[in-house]
């Protein structure tokens, strides 16, 4: 009798590195986003790929095989959450039209580069708002790539000639039911939108995301248009509710906002249109606003000034000029803020810029709270992201400099982030004295 043995883990997935090292990191300044303040002179211990203890002064009680790493005068801040962005939306295309016919094996093919590029600006988790497929998200956390862990809302669910429904008015192919376009999928009526929605959660979907409203690239929705029926978005947020997740809508209007927030939506895309009213409505009720001001401005600058078709390019105006004040607005009134982006192909390279946008309006500790502790708090992942403390994954970015003091320091990654960790592995390193070390080295031959 044979006896076959099963092949070990190292054959079966060999680009996976070990365990993680034991880092202690001595002399750093902990940036604690919760008070907005920061803890002077810690020792931070990370095992396991979590942050196993944070002492003050040196600590002399160290693992032998630990790594110590002087990090005496920088700045140890929780790695960055970006809670809008569309990864497939992938870079290398110069406008909109061929971004969205890109074929799928192609961008696909792109993908990995537009991840690590997140990776090296300081975000370690992302919230994909529509086209992320399952296979990405899982590449990522089997390490088969590199790149922000991933929470995903699979397809967008759109209806007929809404934001996701991607045709123009020449078109009349059907397509009701079915997956349209590389971001939504289109849905009416109350049976569809549970079937759909129920695709989606059988998909893999984190949680779920609907168009609530018009947008700037749909070409035949206006942007005050109302989408989806009461009776539609209830049977949305009933069924994602009893698989223990939540809804979030793309809106910009008041009119859209209070329908979505009214029938379940517990979360708001966008919102640029929000009145003072709306703003103290959602915050009452607890919702959570993902502001996109860079992509708007982004879009009408002269660099990306092609990028929009003429019809969308009009609406965006419409938005940008709204964007900072909207977002003020929703501060004031107690709103729970998250930090986004939504930027599109070759725009994805302004990714930190939304922070110096919000500067005009946010304080540094209220802006750093709104990628960290909040998006966390939203996704349900409020004992593990957004904070270095102990228990909490070592998703750490290490500064040169205070963000708390100057947060535009993250519009210069290649300045200012010395160091990218995403559970306790170095991920992104421009500081000699911490090598990177998720791949393996390789000897030399000769």
């Amino acid at each position: 009798m044979v006896t076959v043995m099963a092949p070990p883990e190292s054959a079966v997935k060999p680009w996976k590195p070990g365990p993680q090292k034991r880092y202690v990191l001595r002399g750093a300044n902990v940036v604690d986003t919760m008070s907005g303040s920061v803890r002077r002179n810690c020792t931070v211990k990370l095992a396991g790929g979590k942050i196993a203890s944070i002492t003050d002064g040196d600590e002399d009680d160290v693992a032998e095989d630990a790594t110590i790493i002087d990090v005496t005068g920088k700045y140890l801040c929780p790695g960055l959450i970006d809670s809008h962005v569309h990864l497939c939306a992938v870079t290398g295309e110069k406008d909109l039209g061929k971004l969205f016919n890109l074929d799928s094996t192609m961008a696909a093919m792109r993908v990995p580069y537009t991840c690590l590029q997140m990776l090296r600006r300081g975000f370690t988790t992302i919230r994909d708002c529509g086209g992320c497929p399952l296979a990405l998200k899982e590449a990522v956390e089997d390490m088969v790539l590199q790149g922000p862990r991933i929470f995903r809302a699979g397809l967008a669910i759109s209806q007929t000639g809404g934001h996701a429904d991607l045709r123009g008015p020449y078109d009349h192919t059907q397509c009701c039911g079915g997956t349209i376009s590389a971001l939504g999928r289109v849905c009416d009526g109350v049976p569809e939108c549970i079937r759909g929605t129920r695709e989606e959660l059988r998909t893999g979907a984190d949680f779920i995301k609907i168009m609530g409203g018009g947008g700037v690239a749909s070409p035949t929705d206006k942007l005050e248009n109302i989408q989806f029926t009461p009776e539609e978005v209830r049977a949305i947020t009933t069924v994602a509710r009893n698989n223990g997740t939540y809804v979030t809508a793309h809106a910009y209007t008041p009119q859209a906002i209070r329908q979505a927030v009214d029938n379940g939506v517990m979360g708001i895309e966008h919102g640029n249109l929000i009145d003072p009213e709306t703003a103290k409505y959602m915050a009452a009720k607890g919702v959570y606003l993902t502001p996109t001001l860079i992509t708007y401005s982004a879009m009408n600058s002269p660099e990306f000034k092609s990028f929009l078709p003429p019809e969308s390019a009009e609406k965006n105006v419409q938005v940008l000029d709204a964007g900072v004040k909207s977002l003020k607005m929703a501060f004031d009134a107690g709103v729970n803020i998250c930090f986004g982006t939504d930027l599109l192909g070759p725009m994805g390279i302004l990714q930190t810029h939304e922070f110096a946008l919000r500067s005009q309006v946010l304080s540094a500790d209220a802006l750093l709270k709104s990628a960290t502790v909040t998006p966390a708090k939203m996704m349900k992942q409020e004992e593990k992201l957004g904070q270095i403390a102990p228990g909490f994954v070592a998703d750490i970015l290490i500064l040169n400099a205070n963000p708390l003091e100057n947060i535009k320091i993250f519009d210069a990654p290649d300045e200012h982030l010395l160091a990218v960790l995403k559970e306790g592995r170095v991920h992104v390193s421009r500081w000699s004295k911490l090598p990177e070390d998720v791949l393996k080295r390789q000897s030399f031959i000769e």
